[in-house]
């Protein structure tokens, strides 16, 4: 995601440029569906109006790209910011993580078991992030999913650095708090 995009395409997009601005969508397209897909609990319908609406946002907001920004982190904090909105309009649970990459290449054909098992812990994933508010999961996800730095991240959901540093800090430790709260409850309900 850590890439350098062409400055003069950008100034080609600021010019109106259509071409230019179908570049931007085909070079960003996969990484803004999979925010999207993850942070509007794993609907691929909602992901697809969502990337629509992100890349009209881009096309409409050209003209406010601070160069001294990464182009794709500008991209990228419009993704989250249009979640973001759109979750506390649909007041939605937000993040399901059921396709992972083995789905989308697969390496071998996974037994029946093995699909369900990684299932399960997708649910156990989706639900332990669904306990973290939108900016905590998006931070999250933006590490972990898309592997941005501090600094990228603080630029895409509007923070410092040191806001991401802590908001990642504890927001892995309510993941925790979650996750042994869950594994509590699972061997009383199994006893």
């Amino acid at each position: 995601m850590r890439q350098t995009f062409p400055t003069e395409i950008i100034d080609r997009v600021r010019n109106g440029d259509s071409c230019a601005f179908a570049a931007v969508v085909d070079s960003f397209r996969t990484s803004v569906y999979n925010l999207c897909y993850r942070m509007l609990n794993g609907n691929s319908g909602d992901a697809e109006d969502a990337v629509q609406e992100v890349f009209v946002k881009v096309w409409r907001n050209i003209d406010k790209y601070d160069e001294r920004r990464t182009f794709s982190t500008w991209v990228l904090s419009i993704a989250t910011n249009h979640c973001i909105d759109q979750i506390r309009k649909r007041r939605l649970p937000t993040v399901e993580i059921d396709e992972t990459m083995e789905e989308v290449i697969p390496d071998r054909i996974p037994s029946p078991k093995r699909i369900v098992a990684e299932r399960e812990q997708a649910e156990q994933v989706r639900i332990l992030l669904d306990g973290l508010s939108e900016v905590d999961r998006a931070i999250i996800i933006l590490r972990y999913w898309d592997d941005l730095s501090d600094r990228e991240i603080g630029s895409a959901v509007g923070l410092s650095e040191a806001a991401v540093k802590s908001r990642l800090f504890r927001a892995r430790k309510q993941l925790v708090g979650f996750y042994r709260q869950a594994q509590e409850q699972a061997v009383m309900e199994a006893a």
